[in-house]
């Protein structure tokens, strides 16, 4: 029979997880399907496919992380995403190529190190009150902070604790996602699935739902359609899934981040994604000739 591994963590708990939701159209495909973590100690060689999901841990541990992977693959186990993109994506810092092939990108200061006035006259550069500062290898917003410039040089010694000798990014605070909300849109084997919107709680900025955020299904106008299928396009890899989230600026969308590693994929928001993303993974492993 044919077996998949839905890989997440030890600890699951406080965070919304939808992967169950793929349980039926596996079975209903003729898969066995077995959720396992990431740490598990586990004969890999035992599944068709393994499936990197809520591994939501991982930046705590990523170059554990990464080696589970490389064992993974070097197993006779598939591998999705595939490990080369894991390792593309793993730090942020893939946006600066993204941006030198033309995707719009929210504006973004790069950085080696903390050095306070470096990220003060970040201010200046983007003409704006308020700064977003997360690691460059990071998930679920962990480490990442809304400063104003009257706020940082309070919060300096504990930003250069965080973020001494690490590679962070600096990027204007995106009024946009409060007022407007944050858009994702999903992609199964290349094509277009589904499309979301993504609002803060109020007095917060973060949009996951373990921090408040709200949701709701959209059809994408064409704008942002447009944006992302031409981000898929110059990301130009072979993907089961991608998750690609933008922001309304200066009237065009600019790329967030491209989610290809352990992206929520909010099936629970379109009924009919659980059963399109186990069709598009049975295509991509017969064309692979893995099935």
């Amino acid at each position: 029979m044919k077996k998949c591994a839905i890989l997440s963590m030890d600890n699951t708990q406080d965070f919304v997880i939808y992967d169950q939701l793929l349980e039926a159209p596996l079975a209903d495909a003729g898969w066995q399907c077995e959720t396992v973590s990431w740490r598990a100690d586990v004969d890999w060689n035992e599944y068709t496919t393994a499936i990197i999901r809520s591994t939501w841990d991982y930046q705590d541990h990523a170059d554990e992380f990464l080696e589970v992977l490389r064992k993974i693959d070097d197993s006779d186990t598939h591998l999705d995403n595939p490990l080369s993109i894991v390792e593309w994506n793993i730090d942020k810092r893939y946006l600066q190529e993204l941006q030198a092939k033309g995707v719009a990108i929210v504006p973004t200061t790069w950085f080696g190190d903390y050095d306070l006035s470096k990220v003060l006259a970040c201010f200046q550069q983007f003409n704006v009150e308020e700064l977003v500062i997360k690691p460059c290898v990071s998930a679920n917003a962990d480490d990442t902070y809304r400063v104003r410039i009257d706020q940082l040089k309070d919060s300096s010694s504990m930003l250069a604790e965080t973020f001494e000798q690490r590679n962070f990014m600096v990027q204007p605070f995106m009024s946009a996602i409060v007022e407007e909300g944050e858009y994702s849109l999903f992609y199964f084997d290349g094509q277009y699935s589904h499309a979301i919107l993504k609002t803060p709680k109020s007095g917060d900025f973060r949009v996951q739902e373990e921090h408040g955020g709200r949701l709701k299904k959209i059809i994408p106008e064409p704008a942002l359609l447009a944006a992302g299928d031409n981000t898929l396009k110059q990301i130009a890899q072979s993907l089961l899934y991608a998750r690609l989230d933008f922001v309304r600026h200066n009237d065009e969308f600019v790329l967030i981040e491209a989610e290809l590693i352990e992206p929520s994929l909010y099936f629970n928001l379109d009924e009919d994604a659980p059963g399109r993303f186990v069709k598009a993974m049975e295509n991509r492993l017969q064309r692979l000739a893995v099935i």
